[in-house]
């Protein structure tokens, strides 16, 4: 009779193994696949910063105008994923104890960290690009308001009347 009540745990610990395992198994493909989808965003972000570059040291800014907007959605991307990701992580934590062959996870989460410093690096590059161009564009707009002839050419026209009724019957 002790025999059958060793068994019936025995059994009901195997059961729970099994659903323990199918459940590491769905947080660990889940978590590697949003893990897998952040990093491309932040790829995705390092390129846009790339091309953002260019365009702040050319001087367009339409164009810069279009990288900001693309840059400002990647980031709610980035931001909405993290939501999820967050929590994963800690069930993952919480339930994965020993990392299997298969497991690849501390692996992307070394490369996400190492794509993650280079965004906020090259974010802080362009950060200063733009802030420096900004100065060169007030210099010149300073330079322009106390520009002589400018003001001459200006003030010229200053005393000029603007017609307010035009007489289109002739």
């Amino acid at each position: 009779m002790a025999a059958a009540k060793k068994k019936a745990p025995a059994s009901k610990v195997s059961a729970i193994s099994e659903d323990e395992l199918a459940q590491r198994v769905a947080i660990l493909k889940r978590f590697r696949e949003l893990l897998v989808k952040q990093r491309e965003r932040f790829n995705h972000y390092l390129v846009t910063l790339e091309k953002q570059q260019v365009v702040i040291e050319t001087g367009s800014s339409g164009q810069l105008a279009d990288y900001i907007e693309q840059e400002e959605q990647i980031i709610a991307d980035i931001f909405s994923i993290q939501k999820v990701i967050d929590p994963l992580e800690d069930m993952y934590n919480a339930t994965v104890t020993a990392s299997s062959p298969a497991d690849d996870v501390p692996a992307l989460k070394s490369a996400l960290k190492e794509l993650k410093d280079q965004v906020a690096a090259r974010s802080a590059h362009n950060r200063e690009l733009l802030s420096a161009r900004m100065d060169i564009l007030r210099a010149e707009i300073i330079e322009l308001r106390n520009n002589p002839l400018a003001s001459a050419a200006r003030s010229a026209f200053s005393h000029s009347g603007t017609a307010t009724i035009i007489d289109i019957e002739g």
